[in-house]
């Protein structure tokens, strides 16, 4: 899988984007010095990067949020070191972006720097196991509301079908098919498929670019 220095990671509600942007900031700080993980979701109140703060903390990769992410405010305010993510460039970041059209609108602060850089990839996470996204067409859709709002074209595809904790081997394979279609109907290419790290070993020669995912299980305010 190809690194950029900016990895946008937009989806629906469910389809698990805050767990790969924290999982695939773990991989980028083994290789880069400097990491950020910033959390622009200003639709989802909840803010769910910050529940990882101390695990972000221990690798030394940088969060960027909202003042009032952790609080009791539903406030959709943006960080405001978020330009830090276009203006250094020696910084390699991961952005959770918010699930619709409307979270996308965050994206126009953004594009015209990361269009100009043209050091970016930016991912459509998919669930088949969710609503809003269970059909290919469904998918397409999201793709192009995404686009339209946040005025960045989508690189890649990655495939996070699952039923969460309770997802099986069989699950996951189920899923190629609705995943390789979503790929072409939208002509992007299929960059990854997500599995939790315990089906690694049951999945691995069958399917392509596998990547593993730790799950995000703690609450870490404070």
């Amino acid at each position: 899988m190809m690194e950029k220095r900016v990895t946008l990671l937009c989806g629906h509600y469910g389809s698990g984007k805050t767990n790969i942007a924290l999982n695939w900031a773990y991989r980028l700080r083994e290789r880069h010095p400097r990491v950020a993980l910033a959390d622009l979701d200003i639709v989802n109140p909840y803010f769910r990067a910050m529940d990882s703060k101390r695990d972000l903390e221990s690798r030394d990769i940088r969060l960027i949020c909202s003042a009032y992410a952790g609080g009791n405010l539903d406030i959709p305010a943006l960080p405001q070191d978020m330009y830090a993510i276009t203006d250094d460039k020696d910084l390699v970041s991961v952005l959770d972006i918010g699930g619709d059209d409307r979270g996308a609108l965050v994206l126009g602060r953004l594009a015209p720097a990361l269009l100009s850089e043209g050091n970016y990839q930016m991912w459509l996470v998919v669930n088949k196991y969710r609503p809003l996204t269970r059909t290919p067409q469904e998918c397409r859709e999201v793709k192009a509301e995404i686009e339209l709002a946040g005025g960045m074209p989508f690189t890649g595809i990655v495939n996070n079908s699952n039923l969460g904790r309770d997802t099986t081997e069989e699950d996951v394979v189920a899923s190629m098919a609705y995943a390789e279609e979503v790929a072409r109907l939208t002509g992007l290419p299929l960059v990854m498929t997500t599995v939790k790290e315990d089906l690694m070993g049951a999945l691995e020669g069958k399917i392509e670019n596998l990547f593993a995912l730790s799950l995000q299980h703690t609450i870490d305010i404070g």
